[in-house]
């Protein structure tokens, strides 16, 4: 028999204690939760099922968001995916309920082994690729055992001279986040996360040693960066972005292999290379090539569109982004334009 209490995940011992189990990830952790609340005025609630010796044993989080898009249930918002932490269907039954209760349509994302993903309740709306190198074996073994052209590819930023720092610093964030904003802003036509997001992730992680932010330097300049993120023995690339008239130097392949020798001194088990879009075929190539293990992350929802979705607001929303992306516009106009509307987004 198990009881049913609700929480709040960023602050409560019993999700932090789920969080850093088996079943737990990033994006289920009470840093990476409380960061993104904090930066877009979230309230997340959770809900834990604990046993007869008061031991949680399941727990799944979602927030409540009801704005120009409409009302919408998220479990949870700017995830990668937010698994609910559940060994097998019955522990995610008896957590369900509450997550279904209520008249907003339920969206959730997380692997397609995890129990949730069996729930008859729910429609899958979508589906990516997920990646992950294991790092439990000799630095060596695990250099040999990229793809050929992985090897040349960081041979190749060695010749040419690209050099890899790993910062734990706030100021590497902001050089980082001045490429994350011109690489979606001209190769994505999309506006990026508010700085404001990352300085609050880098707070989070930092007091735990649990954040590093990979630049790419050519003559000083970063051409290409990258932040990480450590939940337990777990190392999770969760941005990314470069300069397109330096990638013919590889710098994200010399960035990727100099965390990877990070993260096995430390001795951490896995590299998480998050989510793929399906549709990008080339991205999820790329990731292959990293002696990675491949699976799938389902969205799934209940209840279907988010109440009172207005086809004219998401019209206007998609004219305003192409307006602030367009390439007369610039890089501190649009980064901007993200603090104020990335919010709506999710």
């Amino acid at each position: 028999m198990t009881a049913v209490q609700r929480v709040d995940p960023r602050t409560d011992p019993l999700w932090r204690r789920l969080a850093e189990g088996v079943h737990g990830n990033l994006f289920v952790s009470p840093p990476w939760i409380d960061a993104v609340s904090a930066t877009y005025g979230f309230r997340p609630t959770a809900r834990v099922s604990i046993d007869t010796s008061g031991r949680p044993v399941g727990g799944v989080a979602w927030v409540d968001v009801r704005d120009m898009r409409g009302g919408r249930r998220l479990a949870l918002p700017f995830c990668d995916r937010a698994d609910p932490m559940v060994k097998h269907l019955a522990a995610w039954t008896a957590l369900a309920d509450d997550a279904f209760a209520g008249d907003l349509p339920l969206t959730l994302r997380c692997l397609d082994t995890n129990p949730a993903a069996t729930d008859p309740r729910f429609e899958c709306v979508d589906e990516a690729a997920w990646h992950v190198t294991s790092l439990n074996r000799p630095l060596g073994e695990l250099y040999g055992a990229f793809r050929s052209q992985t090897r040349r590819n960081i041979a190749t930023a060695e010749r040419a001279g690209v050099e890899v720092v790993l910062r734990a610093d706030a100021k590497a964030v902001q050089d980082f986040h001045r490429l994350h904003v011109r690489l979606r802003k001209r190769k994505y036509r999309l506006l990026a996360q508010p700085l404001d997001l990352f300085e609050r992730i880098w707070k989070a992680f930092a007091p735990a040693d649990a954040v590093r932010t990979a630049l790419a330097l050519v003559d000083g300049q970063p051409v290409a960066g990258a932040l990480y993120l450590v939940w337990q023995d777990t190392v999770y690339y969760k941005f990314g972005a470069s300069t397109a008239e330096f990638l013919p130097l590889r710098p994200n392949d010399a960035l990727h292999w100099q965390l990877i020798c990070w993260a096995h001194e430390r001795g951490l088990r896995a590299l998480d290379w998050g989510l793929s879009d399906l549709d990008q075929p080339g991205l999820c190539a790329y990731k292959r090539k990293w002696a990675s293990v491949e699976g799938r992350i389902r969205t799934l929802n209940a209840g279907g569109a988010p109440t009172g979705r207005s086809n004219e607001i998401e019209q206007t929303l998609r004219v305003v982004t192409d307006l602030l992306t367009d390439p007369s516009v610039p890089d501190a106009i649009a980064e901007r334009a993200g603090a104020s509307l990335y919010r709506l987004f999710c």
